[in-house]
């Protein structure tokens, strides 16, 4: 099979496909990058520019391939295949997913655009390839990010990789080239199926485990939410019990795409976007007061000044890594 034969060949072995067009630059991993939950993340798989997925779609489980297709000199797409009984959902997801409804119009607008800090407009400059990606999928997003309260990445992220191989499920068959190690993360009725010992056993405390439990008995709703605008899903979200703003924020930066929803009560930011912008490091209040003369696209100018490379000075202690297993 030539270079130039792969795609047809791909295409007509897969259940669904298509070759979506995002009609400017564009940059799959860097949009696809916050969805990972580390280079380990068992739903998904980066095998050099081609990324590998594996969810639930209403109507089954699919596996889907996403690879970079043209060049600078042609026009520019992904081509998307996928396999299994929730391939055509799946991809007919996939546009949103990957960044299609992001609009950086009012952003980029140049009186607006004027009003930004010098290192975020040539970061955006540097960055028209980005986008923020909606996969529409709630429970797959929620569990993950509870799972990150008050701990650190390190921890949060074995406890994911821990239990997703435990309770999830094999990702659908998708030929010689799928990775095979690849699984769905569980769905709500698997993640119940979870018991009180196999929390423990992936170092999750009582109090992260009891607030996925309740989410998860509210599934249906909550799943709900991702027909409704960012801001009121986020409020919604927030009447389970152990779901605050920080929660929800980082959910809704992932499900809906949100340009403004902003991370308050993370144990970074605000010291990191006030040292970027001013030098000095400043509280949650601090931060919002930095952000509010962009208010609609605070997460773009976060998301701009992360993409700088920026790092702030380091001087307090550093959060440990606590063992819930030993006790």
């Amino acid at each position: 099979m030539t270079i130039a034969e792969a795609p047809a060949r791909l295409a007509a072995a897969a259940d669904a496909s298509l070759r979506w067009y995002p009609g400017g630059p564009y940059d799959l991993a860097r949009t696809l990058g916050p969805l990972l939950r580390g280079t380990s993340d068992p739903s998904f798989s980066v095998q050099g520019g081609v990324i590998w997925s594996a969810f639930t779609t209403p109507d089954g489980p699919a596996t889907v391939r996403l690879c970079p297709a043209g060049s600078a000199d042609l026009e520019f797409g992904v081509d998307v295949q996928a396999w299994g009984p929730g391939a055509g959902a799946a991809v007919s997801s996939v546009p949103r997913l990957l960044g299609a409804d992001d609009d950086w119009q009012g952003f980029d607008e140049p009186t607006f655009h004027a009003t930004l800090p010098r290192m975020v407009r040539e970061a955006r400059r540097r960055s028209l390839a980005l986008r923020l990606p909606s996969t529409g999928r709630i429970i797959d997003q929620l569990v993950p990010i509870i799972l990150e309260q008050k701990v650190t990445v390190i921890e949060a992220r074995r406890a994911y990789r821990y239990l997703v191989h435990r309770y999830g499920s094999p990702a659908p068959q998708a030929g010689l080239l799928a990775p095979n190690t690849l699984m769905l993360p569980p769905t709500a009725a698997q993640w119940l199926q979870v018991p009180s010992w196999e929390w423990h056993k992936a170092g999750v405390g009582p109090q992260r485990s009891a607030t996925i439990m309740r989410a998860l008995r509210a599934a249906v709703g909550l799943e709900r939410l991702a027909a409704l605008p960012a801001a009121e899903a986020a409020v919604k979200m927030q009447t389970i019990p152990g779901i605050g703003i920080w929660t929800a924020s980082e959910v809704v930066q992932r499900t809906h795409g949100c340009p403004d929803s902003i991370s308050v009560g993370d144990y970074h930011l605000a010291a990191y976007v006030g040292a970027a912008l001013t030098g000095r490091r400043t509280d949650d209040p601090g931060m919002l007061r930095l952000l509010a003369p962009w208010q609609g696209h605070r997460q773009r100018v976060v998301r701009m000044i992360q993409s700088t490379g920026f790092r702030k000075p380091t001087f307090g202690p550093r959060m440990t890594i606590q063992d819930h297993r030993r006790h």
